[in-house]
């Protein structure tokens, strides 16, 4: 069964956002404000608390990943609206977390701030340029840090009175979805990655030479009869996996097939390729991959309440979606009482010829979908109620957890060399 355990953090998603990016490119000139608007313009207030351009068009470049310059007044105006409603929402939130006395101290926020800066697995020059080029300065990040916190004690404080599911209604729930507790015939893998470009995930190799030798330097350590696998995943992987000792988690043989191609799925699946035997690198999708295969299941097989993972997936949906839900409504109610002053959206309003449709010139090429450490981290100045409140409500027990990492393109189909 599969356990969701990313915390849904940052700005909430914004649906506009994949037509407003889809034919940007190159790099925005920095030091200015999108748009060319007063960087301290009042953009909205909530309950008198001003919310200026400089902050919008901040978490714009963020989510833009600085290609907001080649964005349309048009498409730069949506943008700027849809940032700015999580911004509000983000702000009614904080608001009520100060009144509750929630608002974390200095010590807190430095720690959390650290905390992520070492997970982010880049040095401190890094995590600062890459902090920088999200439109963010120590002073903003430290903001953004306390700001999220305060809200999740907010909705933890909120939440903390949604009981445990009782047994029956763990036994309705698997009773009335059969079809969630099938474990598929597939594998469960672990991985070592190596990755010869700088993505950003704690790589230490920058070119194809330095990541052969790394590879050839791991190669030779798995290959020990007493080596740990995952001790050398955490170690060595260069890919956000090995924070979970490499693992990739099940992965049906449907989906080797499609992600990884058949000659890997046949390999893997096939009785001869022992369960802990470890391949040689395999390339994917431009990496450099060396599996473990941890667990075959040869066959379909249908989950019972008695399987040790299903009551726990059951009871822990119910209670994150429960959580939800009432972290929403709380939001919603906040936002009904709060006096809202949305000046940027009455500008839009009161000239809605005046925003043209036209690209500048030269921004017809697709964005980098690179994510910078600092966007990802929760830098993103907004974290509304439903994003706080919900590390797993959106997941819905499944038997094979696909491995997210491996999956993420459709890899070249090469079939796994033996140790």
């Amino acid at each position: 069964m599969q356990k969701n355990s990313k915390r849904i953090t940052g700005l909430a998603a914004l649906a506009l956002f994949a037509t407003f990016f889809a034919g940007c490119g190159g790099p925005a000139p920095a030091g200015n404000s999108a748009g060319g608007v007063d960087p301290n313009e009042t953009a909205a207030k909530v309950n008198g608390k001003t919310i200026t351009m400089e902050e919008v068009d901040r978490a714009v470049k963020q989510q833009a990943q600085g290609q907001e310059a080649k964005l349309s007044p048009l498409e730069l105006a949506g943008a700027r609206l849809q940032v700015l409603q999580s911004i509000i929402e983000q702000e009614v939130m904080f608001q009520k977390a100060e009144k509750e006395a929630l608002v974390p101290n200095e010590e807190e926020v430095t720690g959390e701030i650290n905390k992520r800066k070492t997970q982010s697995g880049l040095s401190v020059e890094e995590f600062d340029k890459q902090m920088t080029q999200a439109g963010l300065n120590e002073k903003s990040f430290r903001e953004s840090i306390r700001k999220g916190l305060a809200i999740q004690k907010l909705v933890d404080k909120i939440t903390a009175r949604i009981e445990t599911p009782k047994d029956k209604e763990i036994t309705d729930f698997f009773n009335s979805n059969p079809e969630m507790f099938v474990k598929k015939r597939g594998v469960r893998l672990a991985a070592i990655v190596v990755d010869p470009a700088d993505s950003g995930q704690g790589d230490v190799t920058r070119n194809a030479n330095e990541a052969q030798q790394r590879v050839q330097e791991v190669l030779g350590k798995v290959s020990q009869p007493a080596s740990d696998f995952a001790a050398l995943a955490r170690e060595y992987s260069e890919d956000g996996s090995k924070l979970q000792g490499g693992d990739l988690g099940y992965i049906s043989e449907d989906s080797l097939k499609q992600n990884f191609g058949e000659q890997i799925a046949t390999a893997f699946m096939s009785p001869t390729f022992t369960v802990g035997r470890i391949t040689n690198a395999i390339p994917l999708n431009g990496k450099a991959y060396i599996f473990k295969l941890q667990e075959r299941i040869e066959k379909d097989e249908n989950l019972t309440l008695e399987s040790p993972e299903v009551r726990p997936q059951i009871q822990q949906m119910l209670v994150d979606n429960r959580k939800q839900l009432l972290a929403a409504s709380y939001q919603a109610m906040a936002m009904n009482e709060a006096k809202i002053e949305n000046f940027l959206a009455k500008k839009v309003v009161d000239n809605p010829n005046e925003l043209s449709g036209a690209r500048p010139a030269g921004s017809a090429s697709t964005p980098s979908n690179t994510n910078t450490a600092a966007a990802n981290s929760n830098t993103a100045p907004a974290s509304n109620a439903n994003a706080a409140a919900n590390s797993n409500s959106n997941a819905k027990p499944a038997a094979n957890a696909p491995a997210a990492n491996a999956l993420a393109n459709k890899p070249a189909a090469n079939a796994p060399a033996n140790k």
